[in-house]
């Protein structure tokens, strides 16, 4: 048997394609919503599946943002093969990418059994929940937001994406959380800040996903729960980034620093009656 039903991969999709982009942490409601279910958190089956339905939201992030990679990816190509091209800046932006990138793979890779072990503990997710939100409190508050997105720099994207690892190594402080929180307190302004994020989020999560590929089909997740729990979390998915885009224009972070400290404190309790086990 699947060690996941189709069933549960319809509920699990929804929760990846919400949480993905939000600052709340995906991996943190996955793991929150799988203990509630009755699936083991730390099983390797589970552990993929989830990585993998996360491409259904990058798929999401792709179509969405289709243009604006066509234009960078485009003008990276050009940049590759003729020097002149080099000064564009979208050609510059693709390298900030790929630079930005390679904290996280190196951590993941270094980390794995320690993310797949004991920060995978529901604990660790709810301690990260609350304290990630006072570090997206404090940088919504002091950060000047007077920075669009065209004066962004190499060394924003280093920062920004760097600050992935947090979420790597602390399930619930949040990859999107961890990025727009670093993006603000280098002023960047909030939907900026959620660009980036994105932009930032592709090669990471997707080559998550494709890495834990193997693991999910072998390990007793079928391919139909897979298929559906993907599909699902895209859709979804899709829908949350347009509106979190319009959300920030025009709102503070307050209501998910509120949200994030309710579910950490409403998690602390239900492990520590029992009801949950870490």
């Amino acid at each position: 048997m699947s060690a996941i039903t189709v069933g549960q991969a319809v509920v699990l999709g929804a929760v990846e394609g919400v949480t993905e982009f939000l600052p709340v942490s995906s991996t943190g409601h996955l793991k929150i919503v799988e203990g509630l279910m009755g699936i083991p958190v730390g099983d390797d089956a589970v552990v993929g599946f989830s990585a993998v339905i996360q491409v259904g939201a990058i798929a999401a992030v792709l179509v969405y943002f289709f243009r604006d990679i066509v234009r960078i990816v485009s003008a990276w190509g050009r940049g590759l093969r003729h020097r002149e091209e080099r000064h564009h800046r979208d050609y510059k932006f693709a390298w900030w990418v790929v630079c930005a990138t390679i904290p996280i793979v190196a951590v993941g890779l270094a980390a794995k059994p320690l993310v797949e072990g004991p920060l995978a503990s529901l604990w660790v997710v709810a301690g990260s929940l609350i304290v990630g939100s006072g570090v997206m409190w404090a940088a919504d508050q002091t950060g000047r937001h007077k920075r669009g997105e065209d004066d962004t720099s190499f060394k924003d994207a280093m920062l920004v994406g760097g600050s992935q690892v947090l979420a790597l190594l602390f399930p619930g402080f949040s990859r999107s959380g961890a990025t727009m929180s670093t993006a603000l307190i280098l002023d960047l302004d909030r939907v900026a800040a959620t660009r980036l994020s994105f932009f930032l989020g592709i090669p990471a999560l997707t080559g998550a996903g494709l890495y834990e590929l193997k693991d999910a089909l072998g390990s007793g997740v079928g391919a139909m729960p897979l298929a559906v729990g993907t599909t699902v979390s895209f859709v979804v998915a899709y829908a949350s980034i347009a509106w979190l885009l319009r959300f920030v224009a025009k709102h503070s972070f307050n209501a998910f620093v509120i949200y994030r400290i309710v579910v950490g404190v409403l998690l602390s309790g239900l492990l520590g009656a029992g009801v949950l086990h870490g």
